[in-house]
């Protein structure tokens, strides 16, 4: 190990320390889905999925 994998650690050790009481709160805090509102990432993500598995199989066939 080199001193800039060290230091790299070190910081991400760092950020993780100063992140989590942040995430912590904002995890408590934030509103909850509603499953219009989960249907409405679910539908683009499935749209999205169907889109690349056609490309997939428009490049093997």
């Amino acid at each position: 190990m080199n001193w800039v994998t060290i230091g790299s650690v070190a910081l991400m050790i760092g950020m993780l320390v100063f992140i989590y009481p942040r995430m912590k709160h904002a995890m408590k805090n934030s509103p909850k889905g509603t499953q219009q509102d989960w249907m409405g990432f679910v539908i683009p993500l499935a749209a999205v999925i169907g889109f690349v598995v056609f490309l997939v199989m428009m490049v093997r066939g």
